[in-house]
C-alpha cells in the first residue's frame, strides 16, 4: 500500500488505557474527542483514532497518501500521520477514514476531527436559560467547514441531557450503529457533534445513557422535522424556502392587531378536507377563507404529535410541524399564500403539558428533565401527561423559544395558548392531598405565571404586531394587562364565561327562554374587564354535545333561523370571534377527527344559504369599525334595551372611536314582533344593512323593507324611537345614514 512521504521515522503511538478506550467505545464518556479523532504529538506527527466496531480494515487517506490503522481495542483503530504546519504551529492533518466490512468499503470524513460548533456565546446563554433563538444551536444545523480535501459540508446536533453519562447519535447515516459518541459542552449539559456528510432527509436519533445504567432512543426535542407516525425518528431539515409575504410583514408590524377586525375560522387540518397537504390546502383553504371573509385562520395544533387520530394536543415535537401533511417549507408555502390573501394565521400552542411517550420528551435523560420531578406538579391525573417544570430556566427557556420559532421562522401571526388554567392553579383538577401550596401558602403556580409573562413579553417584545391568545376558563385577574402592571400580558382572551351562557340559552327551548334571559346579558357586566375573544371553539361540537346546529331547537327551518340569529349576535357583540369549521353552513353531525365536514350539505339551499350569511356578516364587520374598534372599552357599547325577557330580545348599539352608532336588534323567541318600539339615539332614517331572516338566507322575509325613521317618540330613556318589524328566530342591524 502507498503511504505518504515522511521526513523523519514516526514517534510510537502513545498508551492509553483499554478501559479509557471501553469507555469510549461504550458511550461511558462525556469527552471522546479526547480519544476520537487527531491528537498532536511530538515534531510533525499527529496519531488519529476511529472508532470503527467490526471493522475488517481501517486506513486513514490524506493528500499525502494512506495509512494503514491498526485495532487498538474495543473497536478503535489507530495510525500516527503526518501533521502539517500553518503560520509555524503544528496543526491537526485533514484525512479521511475508509473502512472495509468484507466487501463494503466507505470512506467518510471524520466527525472527530472539529472543534465544537457551539460557541461560549451560546453556552453562556444556554446556561442562563436566555437563548432566545435557541434552534440555532441546538437540534440539527447545517455547518460547513473549509479542507484541503474538500470542504466538509454536514450537521451538528447538539441536545441537552445534564444528566446522561453519555450521549451516541445514532441515524441512517451511521446504519443506527452507536460510533458517534457526542461531547459535553461544560456544565451546561450540552451534548454535541458535527457529522460531516450528514444533509437533508438522514433520519436520527439519541441514544442517552441515564444514571441509571439504562440506554434510551430519544426523538430531538429541537427536531426540524420529524418521521410520519407511527415511526418516531427525527429528520434533518434545512430550510431553504423563500418567503413572499414582506407586504404583510411590513404591514404586521406597524399595526395593533388587538383593535382591528378579528373573525377567526378555526380548522382542524386533517378533517376539514381529508387527504389534503400543506401545499393542497395553500390552494383550497384560502380560496375558502377569502371567499368567506374571516381575517384569521386558526390551526389546531400543527405541531408533531404521535398519533394521527388525535387532535395535536399531544406534542412530541415542539419545533418539528405534523409532517402527514408535507415538510415544514411546505407548511410555510401555506402561511405565506394565506399571508398574500390578506389572511392572518394563528395557531394553537401546547406549552402546560407534554405526553408520556418513551420516544420524546419524557425523563429525557433518565430522570425528570423537562417534567416537574413531584408528580403532585408534574402529572395530570386527568390527561395522563406530564407537565413541565416551569421553574427550570432551560425549560422555560425550551418553551418561550419554541413561541418564538414559530412566530420568526413560520411567519405566524399569533398563538392560541392551549390549557392556561391547567397553568395557573396548582390544585387544577386535584383533589386534597394531590397537590400541595406555593411558598406563600397560596394555589396559584408562580413559577407558572411567571414563565408566561416571560413568554409574552418576549413574543411581543421581538415580533411587533403579533398576538398572544389564552384559552383560560376562570376568573384569574389580569390575563390580558400588561406584565409590567403584573398582568400575565396576553392580547386576548377566550371568554368561556359567554361561551358557556349563551349557548346553555340558546339550547333552551324559546317558550322558556325568558327565564334565562340573564344568561344572555350577564357578559356585559364584565365585557370589559378583559380583552375578550368569544370562541365557539371544536371543544363544543364534540363529545355528546352536538353540532351548533343540532344545538337550536325546534324543526329544522328553527334551527337554521337560529344558527343565524345566534352568529349575528356574536358578531356584533363585543369582543373578537372566532367558530369552528362546518358551522358556517350548518353542520349537521357532531365533529368527528377522523371524518370529514357535511359538504354535501351545501347541495342544499337552506345550508348554501346560511354560509352565505356568514361570507356577508364577515363583509359587513370588516367594513363597520363600530363593530370592532371599541370591543375593550365600555364606550363602544350601550343597551338600548337589556331587559325585555318576555320577548325574548336584545337591543343595543355599537359605537366605533368617532362615536357613530350601529344599532343591534335580536329576537330570540319563535314568533315576530310587530311595531317593537326601538330606542335610538337620534332621528333620522337608518339602514337595514342586515336582516337575518332575509329570503336570501332561507329566512321568512320579516322585515322593514330596508329601513326605519326614528321619529321623536322618547322611549326608554331616549329622545327618538323607531317602530319595527323584527322577525322569528332573527337579527337586525341598522345603521343612520
Amino acid at each position: 500500500m502507498t503511504t505518504g512521504p515522511l521526513s523523519n521515522s514516526p514517534p510510537v503511538t502513545p498508551e492509553v488505557d483499554h478501559g479509557v478506550f471501553a469507555a469510549v467505545a461504550g458511550g461511558h464518556t462525556h469527552d471522546p474527542h479526547s480519544v476520537l479523532g487527531p491528537h498532536l504529538l511530538a515534531e510533525s506527527w499527529a496519531v488519529v483514532r476511529a472508532l470503527r466496531p467490526l471493522a475488517d480494515e481501517v486506513v486513514f487517506v490524506t493528500a499525502d497518501g494512506q495509512y494503514p490503522a491498526e485495532h487498538a481495542a474495543s473497536g478503535i483503530w489507530q495510525a500516527v500521520l503526518p501533521a502539517p504546519r500553518h503560520d509555524g504551529a503544528l496543526a491537526a492533518p485533514d484525512y479521511r477514514v475508509r473502512t472495509r466490512y468484507g466487501d463494503d468499503v466507505a470512506t467518510v470524513d471524520d466527525p472527530y476531527r472539529f472543534l465544537p460548533t457551539l460557541g461560549e456565546m451560546d453556552l453562556h446563554l444556554i446556561g442562563e436559560g436566555r437563548h432566545e433563538e435557541l434552534w440555532t444551536a441546538l437540534g440539527a444545523n447545517p455547518k460547513c467547514y473549509p479542507s484541503p480535501l474538500g470542504d466538509a459540508h454536514g450537521t451538528a446536533f447538539a441536545v441537552w441531557a445534564p444528566n446522561a453519562r453519555g450521549v451516541r447519535l445514532i441515524g441512517d447515516h451511521n446504519r443506527w450503529t452507536p460510533i458517534h459518541p457526542m461531547r459535553c459542552l461544560g456544565s451546561t449539559g450540552v451534548w454535541e457533534i458535527f457529522v460531516p456528510g450528514v444533509g437533508e432527509g438522514s433520519k436520527y436519533k439519541y441514544e442517552i445513557l441515564g444514571p441509571d445504567g439504562t440506554w434510551r432512543a430519544k426523538a430531538d426535542p429541537l427536531a426540524k422535522y420529524a418521521e410520519i407516525p407511527p415511526d418516531t425518528a427525527s429528520v434533518v431539515f434545512h430550510s431553504k424556502y423563500e418567503w413572499s409575504d414582506a407586504e404583510w410583514l411590513a404591514r404586521r408590524a406597524n399595526h395593533n392587531p388587538h383593535n382591528g377586525p378579528v373573525s377567526i375560522y378555526e380548522v382542524h387540518l386533517g378533517s376539514w378536507r381529508p387527504g389534503l397537504s400543506y401545499r393542497d390546502l395553500a390552494t383550497q383553504l384560502t380560496d375558502y377563507i377569502v371567499e368567506q371573509g374571516f381575517t384569521h385562520v386558526e390551526f389546531m395544533p400543527v405541531a408533531h404529535h404521535p398519533f394521527s387520530g388525535s387532535w395535536g394536543y399531544q406534542v412530541t415535537g415542539y419545533y418539528a410541524p405534523y409532517s402527514r401533511f408535507g415538510n415544514p417549507d411546505e407548511l410555510r408555502h401555506l402561511i405565506d399564500c394565506l399571508h398574500q390573501a390578506g389572511v392572518g394565521v394563528i395557531v394553537d400552542w401546547v406549552p402546560a403539558h407534554f405526553p408520556k411517550d418513551e420516544f420524546a420528551l419524557a425523563r429525557f435523560d433518565g430522570t425528570a428533565l423537562y417534567e416537574h420531578p413531584d408528580p403532585r406538579r408534574g402529572e395530570h391525573p386527568d390527561w395522563g401527561t406530564l407537565i413541565f417544570d416551569f421553574g427550570r430556566r432551560e425549560v422555560r427557556n425550551f418553551l418561550v423559544a419554541n413561541a418564538t420559532y414559530w412566530f420568526e421562522e413560520f411567519h405566524i401571526d399569533a398563538l392560541r395558548v392551549d390549557a392556561v388554567a391547567s397553568m395557573l392553579y396548582l390544585d387544577y383538577s386535584r383533589k386534597d392531598g394531590e397537590w400541595y401550596p406555593n411558598q406563600y401558602g397560596g394555589r396559584e403556580n408562580l413559577e407558572a405565571i411567571s414563565f408566561l409573562q416571560e413568554a409574552n413579553a418576549t413574543a411581543y417584545r421581538r415580533s411587533p404586531g403579533v398576538m398572544m391568545i389564552a384559552e383560560e376558563s376562570t376568573a384569574y385577574p389580569g390575563v390580558t394587562a400588561p406584565t409590567e402592571h403584573g398582568g400575565l400580558g396576553f392580547g386576548l382572551k377566550w371568554n368561556m364565561g359567554w361561551m358557556n351562557d349563551s349557548l346553555r340559552y340558546i339550547e333552551t327551548d324559546p317558550m322558556y327562554r325568558r327565564y334565562h334571559h340573564g344568561e344572555l346579558t350577564f357578559s356585559l357586566i364584565y365585557a370589559f374587564s378583559e380583552q375578550y375573544c368569544l370562541p365557539i371553539s371544536h371543544d363544543e361540537v364534540v363529545h355528546g354535545k352536538g353540532s351548533l346546529l343540532r344545538k337550536m331547537p325546534g324543526d329544522r327551518w328553527q334551527q337554521l333561523a337560529g344558527v343565524r340569529s345566534f352568529l349575528a349576535y356574536m358578531w356584533t357583540h363585543p369582543g373578537k370571534q372566532l367558530l369552528f369549521m362546518g358551522s358556517e353552513f350548518g353542520q349537521d353531525a357532531e365533529w368527528n377527527e377522523n371524518v370529514g365536514l357535511d359538504w354535501w350539505l351545501l347541495e342544499y339551499s337552506p345550508h348554501q344559504q346560511l354560509q352565505r350569511l356568514v361570507r356577508d356578516l364577515n363583509a359587513l364587520y370588516k367594513a363597520t369599525p363600530a363593530l370592532w374598534e371599541k370591543d375593550f372599552t365600555p364606550d363602544g357599547f350601550e343597551w338600548l334595551d337589556s331587559n325585555d325577557a318576555d320577548r325574548n330580545t336584545l337591543a343595543f348599539l355599537r359605537k366605533d372611536a368617532s362615536g357613530k352608532p350601529v344599532a343591534v336588534v335580536i329576537n330570540f323567541a319563535g314568533n315576530p314582533h310587530d311595531d317593537y318600539r326601538l330606542p335610538l339615539p337620534h332621528g333620522g332614517v337608518w339602514r337595514e344593512v342586515l336582516n337575518t331572516d332575509a329570503e336570501a338566507y332561507g329566512g321568512s322575509d320579516v322585515g322593514n323593507f330596508g329601513a326605519v325613521h326614528a321619529e321623536p317618540v322618547p322611549h326608554h330613556g331616549r329622545s327618538h324611537s323607531a317602530s319595527l318589524r323584527i322577525p322569528p328566530l332573527g337579527a337586525l342591524v341598522l345603521i343612520p345614514e
